[in-house]
């Protein structure tokens, strides 16, 4: 499979991997597995979606953060390989969506970076996750995505 051909075709250019706000790495490497730190929906530099799903924001926003921030996590995925044939599969990603109380939608928000994964790497883009719905995120972010890629 030809991922650049297929982020072509989605219509994604990977940014440059951000700085990370504290004390930790982008990325670590243990043995097959690469665990990537959670990812805010930032582009460019600035963070495109702030405030909390259920009261501020839609689920259709809550997706296109929880993309967004997916997008981000595939940046430190590709920083870290030498090339795309290294990646075997996506295995979980987890998804902490900023929230009010009463808020249940999360999977179908967390879907805006499943499907994500989906659509650019087909059956090595299934993975397994969590949506967890958390009172706050870094910089008020709507979500934050981490991600657990198996290299060879």
């Amino acid at each position: 499979m030809d991922i650049e051909k297929r982020l072509r075709e989605c219509g994604i250019v990977l940014p440059e991997v951000s700085v990370p706000l504290a004390a930790y790495l982008p990325a670590v490497r243990s043995g097959n597995l690469l665990f990537i730190s959670g990812q805010l929906p930032m582009e460019q530099g600035v963070l495109a979606y702030k405030g909390r799903l259920g009261s501020e924001l839609s689920i259709a926003e809550g997706q296109a953060a929880c993309r967004l921030a997916a997008i981000n996590c595939l940046a430190v995925l590709k920083n870290n390989l030498a090339d795309w044939g290294q990646l075997v599969k996506i295995v979980k990603i987890t998804g902490y969506i900023q929230c009010e109380a009463h808020f249940t939608e999360l999977p179908l928000v967390l879907n805006g970076a499943s499907q994500l994964l989906e659509d650019i790497f087909g059956e090595y883009g299934k993975h397994a996750r969590v949506a967890v719905g958390v009172n706050a995120l870094p910089l008020g972010a709507a979500c934050e995505v981490e991600m657990l890629a198996e290299l060879r």
